[in-house]
C-alpha cells in the first residue's frame, strides 16, 4: 500500500515546504560581479595623437554607483537565501531585476553613444568595459528574473486556498 510521505500540516509540513531554487540568484550575483569588474575597465577613449581613456569609474559617477548598489543587492540576496522563508523575498528579487535592467540600459548608452562627448568636446569611442558591463547587466537582470519566478512566501498555499474556495466560477 502506497502512503503519502509528504506531511500536510504542522511543523513537519513547514520543514518540507517548497523552497526557491537559488540558481537565478547565483546568476544575478555573477552578473553583478562582472559589472563591478567592468566598472574598473576602460569604457571610453578619445582618438588622436593625445589619446586618452577612462574607466567606468572615472567616466561617470553613475557607473560605480550602479555597481555599488549591485554589491548591496548581492549581499541582500545571499542573506535572503539563508534567512527568508522559502529562500527569497520577492520585493528584493524584483528590485534586483530592476537595477539589473538599469545596468543594461546604462551600458547600452555607452555602447551606442557614450554620454558626455559634448561637454568634454571630444569624440568618445566605446571601449571593452562598456561591453563587459553590458554582459554583466544582462546576466544580472536575467538571473533576477529567473529567481523571481520561484516560489516565495506562502504563494503555493495561497493558490491552493484560492482554488478550494473558488468553486463557483
Amino acid at each position: 500500500m502506497a502512503t503519502n510521505t509528504r506531511p500536510t500540516s504542522g511543523a513537519d509540513a513547514l520543514a518540507q515546504e517548497n523552497r526557491a531554487q537559488p540558481t537565478g540568484a547565483y546568476v544575478a550575483i555573477a552578473g553583478i560581479a562582472i559589472f563591478v569588474v567592468a566598472t574598473f575597465l576602460d569604457w571610453v577613449s578619445t582618438p588622436g595623437a593625445e589619446a586618452t581613456s577612462a574607466s567606468g569609474y572615472e567616466a561617470d559617477t553613475v557607473v560605480p554607483f550602479t555597481a555599488f548598489v549591485g554589491i548591496g543587492l548581492a549581499v541582500a540576496l545571499l542573506y535572503a537565501l539563508q534567512r527568508a522563508r522559502r529562500r527569497q523575498h520577492r520585493g528584493l528579487t524584483l528590485t534586483t531585476m530592476a537595477i539589473g535592467v538599469a545596468a543594461v540600459l546604462l551600458s547600452l548608452g555607452y555602447v551606442f553613444d557614450p554620454p558626455g562627448a559634448f561637454e568634454r568636446g571630444a569624440d568618445l569611442q566605446t571601449e571593452l568595459g562598456a561591453w563587459v558591463g553590458l554582459i554583466g547587466g544582462i546576466l544580472w537582470a536575467v538571473g533576477a528574473g529567473l529567481f523571481s519566478k520561484e516560489v516565495e512566501g506562502d504563494d503555493y498555499h495561497r493558490s491552493l486556498d484560492h482554488k478550494a474556495t473558488d468553486t463557483g466560477r
